[in-house]
């Protein structure tokens, strides 16, 4: 049977020897449903299904989630384009208008309506994911991947929902997609937004704790919270620009 190290702080090492936890039966349990959760992923999104019956087997879907797809598929249908590309899936996640995706982009300076345009001047379709069939649409190669790998940031963030905001970090994460080139080119890297949506949840978390409801607080809140996890980058990058005798020229 194959080996498979699995890496742990010492104190909680340490905590598990005392304890007599089963670690290997354990993990094993774990690893078994995260390769299902992306196995179903990988199923629906490959290969002959259309992009509205995969949305009936992708299961692990928020409200939000299976909205913000909905109304990419819609624009799929309204452009008759030949696949549902990751640009499609953005303006889904930007058109729904309500989700932590677009907190967090708004929170981390991203101009939204200027993402919205750079979305509507794509030219050069992404690869299909599939053989092409009349009638049929599928997503493309790169919202394929994305998907799969918004499944996995999921996974690594131990929530048992796909949200607006893992299908953000996985569009970011594919580098080869049309969402994921108008991110960077706003200075939404992958690596930035995953720690921006690190810290929304956080912010979450306390909202609900202080039981606070409103739009505006919520909003509010996630700003802050998104604000001070990236204020060290902010800093580190201002201080380059010193350096290096950038915004010193009136």
């Amino acid at each position: 049977m194959p080996k498979i190290n699995v890496y742990l702080p010492d104190d909680l090492a340490d905590a598990v020897k005392e304890a007599g936890i089963p670690v290997s039966a354990i993990c094993q349990r774990s690893l078994e449903e995260a390769v299902r959760r992306v196995a179903d992923v990988r199923a629906a999104v490959a290969g002959e299904l259309a992009p509205e019956a995969a949305l009936d087997r992708l299961t692990a879907l928020t409200p939000r989630t299976r909205q913000a797809l909905t109304l990419a598929i819609e624009q799929v249908q309204a452009d008759a384009a030949p696949a549902l590309d990751t640009g499609h899936i953005l303006g889904g996640i930007l058109s729904e208008g309500t989700n932590l995706a677009l907190h967090v982009l708004r929170a981390a300076d991203v101009d939204v309506d200027q993402l919205t345009r750079s979305l509507g001047s794509r030219s050069t379709p992404e690869p299909l994911s599939g053989d092409a069939a009349d009638g049929v649409r599928r997503f493309s190669a790169p919202a394929s991947s994305a998907l799969q790998a918004a499944v996995t940031e999921a996974i690594s963030l131990d929530h048992n929902y796909i949200g607006c905001e893992h299908l953000l970090l996985g569009l970011a994460a594919e580098t080869e997609g049309i969402a994921g080139r108008a991110l960077r080119a706003q200075g939404a890297e992958h690596k930035t937004l995953r720690r921006a949506v690190v810290a929304a949840l956080a912010g979450y978390v306390h909202l609900r704790a202080q039981t606070v409801a409103t739009p505006a607080a919520a909003e509010g809140l996630v700003a802050a919270a998104v604000r001070r996890e990236l204020a060290p980058l902010a800093e580190r990058l201002t201080a380059l620009e010193r350096h290096v005798g950038v915004g010193d020229r009136p």
